[in-house]
Formats: C-alpha cells, structure tokens, sequence
C-alpha cells in the first residue's frame, strides 16, 4: 500500500495540464482520497512505471511528488475521520 500526494504549480497553463495529468496517472492507479492524495496498490514494477510517467510529466523545479509506503499490513495504518470514499482499496466490491 502507498500514499501518493502531489503538489503542482498551477500558476501558469502548463501547469494547470500537468496538473490534470499528474491526476489522471493516479486514478488509474489508485483511489482519490483526497484533492491531491492518493491510496494505491502496486507491485514494484507497476510502482516503477509509474514514478517514470510521473517524471516526465511533472517538472522538478515547481512540482513534487511524495510516496509513502504502508507496508503490507496498512489496515492498522491508516486512520479515517470524517468523510470516507465509496470504496476501500483492497477491500472486497460486491455489485
């Protein structure tokens, strides 16, 4: 399990899209939580193709990208207060 949470510069229009596809990668690859943070289940290799996408979207100067491994038994880990999102990760979906 990992935490991605980013911060990018939106000052300027090209901004604003790295914005957007900094945020697109992560819905694909995880469950929104937060405006800008991110809960994820990936493996090593799925971890490492995305940080590469991530690289060449994002610009180094302006923007960051912060990754926090929970390990595997991340359940105990994480706290909720308040508002929670239809689905869990990791959790079973029945429909």
């Amino acid at each position: 399990m990992l935490v991605i949470a980013y911060d990018v510069d939106t000052t300027t229009s090209s901004g604003a899209r790295r914005l957007r596809k900094v945020a697109k990668l992560c819905e694909r690859n995880g469950i929104r939580v937060q405006n800008s943070v991110f809960e994820v289940l990936l493996d090593a290799a799925q971890l490492t193709a995305l940080k590469c996408e991530l690289e060449k979207v994002i610009q180094a100067e302006t923007d960051s990208i912060r990754i926090y491994r929970l390990g595997n038994s991340y359940q105990s880990k994480i706290e909720v207060m308040g508002k929670t999102g239809p689905v869990q990760v990791g959790e079973p979906l029945l429909l």
